[in-house]
């Protein structure tokens, strides 16, 4: 397969090359431990052109992805077209670009420079908050600019994803000051959107000091942020209508989290005589939880009305195997956790809880709207890529697909209209 990419480069080479024997440092992305990350590698170039180079290298690297040259190389960045196993380590053709990633580069140099410039002033006292505040959403407002402009010319998926893996190589020494946008970025609890995440994100509060407050502050200012908040209280009000005119109902949580509705609706869980099957597969988000409900009287150390359980949500395709885990419900929701479901799986997941509901029960199945928020924000600033980007459209489609009656949906939004809640009755 690699003599035929080459062969096939070859045919469509334009240039001449010309022997270039030179050391070249480069850098690429690679998956370690399940994340894809930046490294740092060393080769040996071979023969050169106006628009390509030819590298010996130790690592293999795929075809299509692309490499950033440290030094020695006009150009910043070539997309490999060929990597041919050899002797000695890997022979590599790359084709160079010189536009497309210039543009990118120069501007996430300038974001740099305006974010240093930014900082020097929170020092400064005298210095107008709301104005610090308003220079750091212009400077996100500039280089969201140039990441947007980037996609949309360059369009190859593994072309862009390696190219926000160096933007936030490049930026990690300043956008870590921030708690929030750093904690996006690195996943300390091993996946994206964790409940301590969650939580900060609930409260509102900047957690850093310095340029980090500041960044806390527009993190927190975001309009996916604020429908966040907006999604737990528009479920809380959700929730509560339903335990109002309900006994005895039995609900069940999926990827529960901290459970901060639970807590909040714990007097009327206590007085609907609710039964609640909270699951998550976090340790710590149950064990935050079970410390949260210790101070109601719906706390699982001394109720029966709270069972706060470890479970893997996807294994929840299989109706069989729900039934036998949980039995028929009368409320079943998750806010979150549907929108990182790929499409397909999605389906049979919705398809097998709708089976689950007992006659007159409800599922309740929230999703971010992605016309209404911008996407390439959590691609680049942060690495908080895992929700998939879907309209309205799309998720109807999904509901149909589902098996769902359009007779038994009715939608909601948020107050900020960037959040859908379906509710869907049987």
């Amino acid at each position: 397969m690699e003599n035929v990419l080459k062969a096939q480069y070859e045919r469509v080479r334009r240039f001449e090359r010309k022997p270039f024997t030179q050391s070249i440092d480069y850098s690429f992305s690679s998956i370690i431990d399940r994340k894809r990350k930046w490294l740092k590698a060393h080769g040996r170039s071979f023969d050169i052109s106006e628009n390509g180079l030819g590298i010996y290298t130790d690592y293999p690297l795929e075809p299509g992805h692309i490499i950033w040259f440290n030094e020695g190389i006009e150009d910043k960045a070539g997309f490999v077209k060929y990597c041919i196993k050899s002797d000695n380590g890997y022979r590599v053709g790359v084709e160079l670009d010189g536009k497309h990633v210039d543009i990118i580069d120069e501007a996430t140099e300038l974001f740099n420079k305006r974010l240093e410039e930014i900082e020097k002033k929170c020092q400064n006292k005298n210095e107008n908050p709301q104005d610090i505040l308003q220079a750091i959403e212009d400077a996100i407002s500039e280089i969201r600019n140039a990441y947007i402009h980037f996609e949309e010319k360059v369009k190859d998926r593994n072309i862009i994803r390696d190219a926000q893996i160096r933007f936030r190589e490049k930026t990690n020494h300043i956008i870590s000051k921030s708690y929030f946008m750093n904690r996006a970025r690195t996943w300390p609890q091993g996946y994206q959107g964790d409940y301590k995440m969650l939580e900060g994100m609930y409260r509102n509060t900047p957690l850093s000091q310095g340029l980090g407050y500041y960044l806390d502050l527009a993190f927190l200012r975001a309009p996916l942020t604020v429908a966040v908040r907006n999604r737990i209280e528009k479920l809380r009000t959700i929730l509560k209508d339903e335990l109002l005119i309900r006994n005895n109902p039995a609900v069940l949580n999926i990827a529960c989290g901290s459970c901060r509705e639970v807590f909040e609706l714990s007097s009327e869980i206590e007085s609907s005589s609710a039964k609640f099957t909270c699951i998550d597969l976090d340790n710590d988000a149950l064990a935050f939880a079970a410390n949260r409900l210790s101070y109601t009287n719906i706390s699982p150390l001394s109720s029966k009305q709270v069972v706060l359980r470890k479970y893997n949500a996807l294994r929840m395709f299989d109706h069989e195997l729900n039934m036998k885990e949980f039995g028929k419900q009368d409320i079943i929701y998750s806010v979150g956790f549907f929108d990182y479901l790929e499409t397909e799986f999605l389906i049979r997941i919705l398809n097998s809880l709708y089976q689950l509901l007992n006659s007159g029960g409800i599922l309740i199945a929230a999703f971010k709207d992605a016309n209404r928020y911008i996407g390439p924000d959590y691609h680049w600033i942060v690495d908080w890529d895992g929700f998939l980007q879907r309209n309205e459209e799309e998720f109807r489609n999904i509901l149909t697909m589902a098996n769902i009656p359009d007779s038994a949906i009715s939608e909601n939004r948020d107050n900020s209209g960037l959040i859908v809640f379906y509710l869907i009755r049987k």
